[in-house]
């Protein structure tokens, strides 16, 4: 065996421990924890993920779901959202109890898998964006508790991956970052509490650390999902992120470069090309036609196509129909093969 095959062997053997050729992006419709994760794990069988379930109410959601993470921070209920709490009450109480119903979900479907498994949690900027302080503004508007909030998300982090990793223990555990809000937040367009006015901008070097300390919990490699226009692709990179994960439809020709160097950075890309809204899904391979014709624009090597995408659909499938979001995660699984089979 000469020694170029024996490296395409470990690239391709490195590439397959930790990413599967297509996955999902977090939320699912419905409230049926087991039925989610034989559908997830049905559909994705070598890159499966914990599903969030947020049509059971508040504490499913996504930023709910998270807070309840939080280490030593608890947040109850109000009409405006979730607020800072002194003690933990049912909402906390319910959103980690969703959390161990969905945990206990798909480690009864994952019984002796080995290989990468997905697991999402919102980050520090999008719920410093979202959680009020008890006198109603956002922690964004306060740099202290945005600290005090990343470094409570990360701790709680780390004791949820290695709950993640005990009751999956042949798993690779991947961690996704949800940061939605992130651009608002970079360029100071989330509004106070009155909507009268907005929050500043943090320094940019801040938004990095922050992301960079709250990543650093994890040992394997991580992923920041942005559904939003305008991914900012080399601050995400600077953070140490192993993936991006994105609504490939809303890239514009201004995303060329940026895509082109995280690929040729060996950033993975997480594309999300296959709709998350319901309506009629095209052929696999029109699909992604869209990733095959980046790629031809970047002058990038079609063999690096396997290499460097996961695909996936363009956000969250909450607001399908649970016979739509099945069809999507299948969907998303052939238009991967057909990428891997023809990448030109």
């Amino acid at each position: 065996m000469t020694e170029n095959t024996e490296n395409t062997e470990n690239t391709e053997n490195t590439a397959k421990k930790w990413w599967g050729p297509a996955t999902g992006v977090g939320s699912m419709p419905g409230g049926d924890a087991r039925e989610t994760a034989r559908a997830v794990t049905g559909s994705f069988e070598d890159f499966p993920y914990l599903a969030e379930l947020p049509a059971r109410g508040p504490g499913a959601d996504m930023i709910g779901r998270t807070a309840g993470m939080l280490a030593e921070m608890y947040v109850h209920l109000e009409p405006s959202g979730w607020r800072f709490s002194d003690r933990p009450g049912r909402d906390t109480r319910r959103a980690r109890s969703w959390l161990g119903e969905d945990l206990d979900a798909l480690e009864e479907f994952t019984q002796g898998y080995e290989g990468p498994v997905k697991v999402q949690a919102v980050g520090p900027w999008t719920l410093a964006a979202a959680l009020e302080l008890r006198g109603g503004e956002a922690s964004l508007g306060d740099p202290g508790a945005c600290r005090d909030l990343a470094s409570s998300l990360a701790e709680g982090l780390r004791e949820h991956l290695a709950e993640v990793r005990r009751r999956i223990p042949g798993g690779q555990v991947v961690l996704q970052l949800d940061e939605p809000s992130l651009i608002a937040v970079l360029r100071g367009h989330v509004r106070s509490a009155s909507g009268y006015r907005t929050y500043r901008a943090p320094d940019r070097q801040v938004v990095e650390g922050a992301l960079r300390d709250v990543l650093g919990v994890h040992d394997g490699p991580s992923v920041v999902h942005s559904c939003a226009p305008d991914v900012p692709f080399a601050l995400l990179r600077r953070t140490g992120v192993a993936g991006i994960s994105f609504d490939f439809t809303l890239l514009t020709e201004r995303d060329d470069d940026a895509i082109g160097e995280a690929v040729e950075g060996g950033t993975k890309l997480f594309a999300g090309v296959v709709p998350s809204v319901e309506g009629p899904l095209s052929d696999p391979g029109g699909s992604v036609m869209g990733v095959r014709q980046l790629w031809r624009r970047l002058g990038l090597n079609p063999g690096l196509l396997y290499e460097s995408v996961v695909i996936t659909p363009t956000c969250g499938l909450a607001g399908a129909s649970p016979a739509y979001a099945r069809a999507a995660l299948a969907h998303s699984s052939r238009a991967a093969r057909s990428l891997a089979d023809n990448p030109e």
